[in-house]
């Protein structure tokens, strides 16, 4: 198994979105803890299953809200090595949204295949 940059055994940590992007802390504090994961050299996956695809939507204008959009920041996740994104079809269709809806490449699953994914970390966080 890899090592991490302190010597330790790098953790797979998956990072489940279940919630819509505003309204709640949820979304924006995944977003925080899955940017600091990923600074620490894990193995770090992010799912996003029923209302949690609404955090990937393009073009979202919180403007009404008066909070601040913090959807471009999903961009800045390829930086830190976080390319494992996971959305469930099921939820996307459920929504009215497909692939091309969202502002970052993600791979979309069925939910068997997403079980899979969950049953193969070390580490499963849910928000």
């Amino acid at each position: 198994m890899a090592e991490a940059a302190e010597g330790g055994k790098v953790k797979k940590i998956l990072y489940v979105n279940r919630k819509a992007p505003y309204g709640t802390i949820y979304a924006l504090e995944s977003l925080e803890v899955v940017l600091i994961g990923a600074a620490f050299e894990q193995d770090v996956s992010l799912a996003f299953i029923g209302d949690g695809v609404f955090q990937l939507v393009k073009g979202q204008n919180t403007k009404g809200l008066e909070v601040k959009n913090f959807s471009p920041t999903y961009r800045a996740l390829e930086d830190y090595d976080v390319t494992k994104l996971y959305v469930e079809g099921e939820s996307l269709r459920a929504r009215g949204l497909v692939e091309d809806d969202l502002i970052v490449p993600v791979e979309v699953v069925d939910g068997a295949r997403m079980t899979e994914i969950m049953e193969d970390q070390d580490v499963i966080l849910s928000f």
